[in-house]
């Protein structure tokens, strides 16, 4: 389920770089084509002043009075051969602020926008005049839609990832949510048969030995459809002391566990370290940790559970000695399907963090692990 999301992110990706590529050259296009036309413009406008200079007799005045009207929005100021400003046109409030300096930091801008149309005065051919000009908010416009674009694109793309993987995690909780129900329904028939065996069994003496295993192996497997009948469902949270929770455990695996394991609980000198949980889920979490841990050293080694609190949270930190975890794979462990056994469905951590995460508003983390060496699993739990 996880690569048909990953080909639409791809897809995305690939349509978002394909309309922004080809946005930004045609916005470049339309910006040199524009900017070509306004210099075009400019050329006309100081030709046109040429001839209203030059023309004495008056038959030229009223054409290049339209063609000098007619230039409203490109901003323009004429300085001599020394730099010194003789006129501006176009410029916001220029005659109010000239004194301020707003002329000459605009004539600094636009000589650092655009080369200068050069005149030379026809009654005095040693002085020139320069014609420094800015450019339209058209082009302007144009230039910063490329960005506009781009925010918005990225901000469509943002929204849709988002919206399907939600809708992703949504499937995978049904998913996870409808199997657990089952297998629990599934195991409630043939467990309501074995208690009723149990019942005829204990009738009979001699069967007492018998009886007392099968009792406790039946309470196993009511615990583990209990366990599953609580996922996707609003556990039920209790106010429990973690270190007896953890201790149960813990005594619960050291039985299964080779002699060549060891098992130790530091709480730091403390016997009682309330928290709410949902027992059957917490030992779930905790039995999935040490199980794992079991795996990894291949019945070698140790194990040492770490749990402390403080003002706001509780951690409990499970460290082993084993094989460790790979550094590209941290980040999948979690993953429902990984594993590295061979034989296992890899969703044993899957649950574990679904319950802790989602269930505890906690959180399971690989605090740290190093090949050949071992890991540590960390819980946090809020107070």
């Amino acid at each position: 389920m996880i690569q048909p999301l990953f080909n639409w992110r791809t897809g995305l990706a690939i349509i978002a770089i394909a309309i922004i590529s080809g946005t930004i050259f045609y916005s470049q296009f339309l910006a040199r084509k524009i900017a070509k036309d306004e210099r075009q413009r400019v050329e006309i406008w100081v030709e046109a002043g040429k001839l209203l200079v030059t023309d004495s007799t008056g038959l030229s005045d009223k054409l290049v009075g339209i063609i000098i009207s007619e230039n409203n929005t490109i901003p323009i100021i004429q300085t001599d051969e020394k730099g010194n400003i003789i006129d501006h046109i176009n410029l916001d409030s220029a005659k109010v602020v000239e004194d301020t300096g707003y002329v000459p930091k605009k004539l600094n801008e636009f000589q650092s926008q655009n080369d200068p149309i050069v005149w030379a005065n026809p009654f005095d051919s040693t002085k020139l005049n320069y014609y420094y000009y800015g450019h339209t908010g058209l082009l302007k416009q144009v230039r910063y839609y490329p960005v506009v674009q781009l925010l918005i694109v990225s901000l469509f793309i943002i929204i849709t990832i988002t919206a399907l993987t939600t809708t992703f995690k949504s499937s995978q909780n049904q998913v996870w949510a409808g199997m657990a129900k089952e297998t629990a329904h599934q195991l409630g028939t043939p467990l309501t048969s074995l208690q009723g065996w149990i019942e005829m069994l204990k009738e009979y003496p001699e069967n007492e030995k018998i009886v007392q295993e099968m009792e406790k192996d039946t309470n196993r497997l009511i615990l583990v459809s209990d366990r599953f009948g609580k996922i996707g469902s609003t556990p039920h949270l209790e106010k429990r002391n973690v270190v007896q929770q953890v201790q149960t455990m813990v005594d619960y695996m050291k039985k299964r566990a080779s002699g060549k394991v060891s098992f130790a609980i530091d709480t730091r000198k403390k016997n009682d370290i309330p928290a709410e949980i949902s027992p059957p889920l917490f030992d779930w979490v905790i039995e999935n940790l040490l199980k794992n841990a079991l795996d990894a050293m291949e019945g070698i080694g140790s194990i040492k559970i770490l749990i402390r609190e403080n003002e706001k949270r509780i951690l409990i930190d499970v460290t082993d000695t084993g094989k460790g975890i790979a550094a590209q794979n941290i980040n999948k462990v979690f993953k429902p399907g990984f594993t590295t056994k061979r034989r296992g469905w890899g969703l044993g951590l899957s649950l574990s963090k679904r319950i802790i995460d989602q269930y505890h508003k906690g959180k399971l983390t690989v605090k740290h692990s190093e090949p050949g060496k071992g890991t540590t699993f960390r819980i946090v739990l809020n107070k």
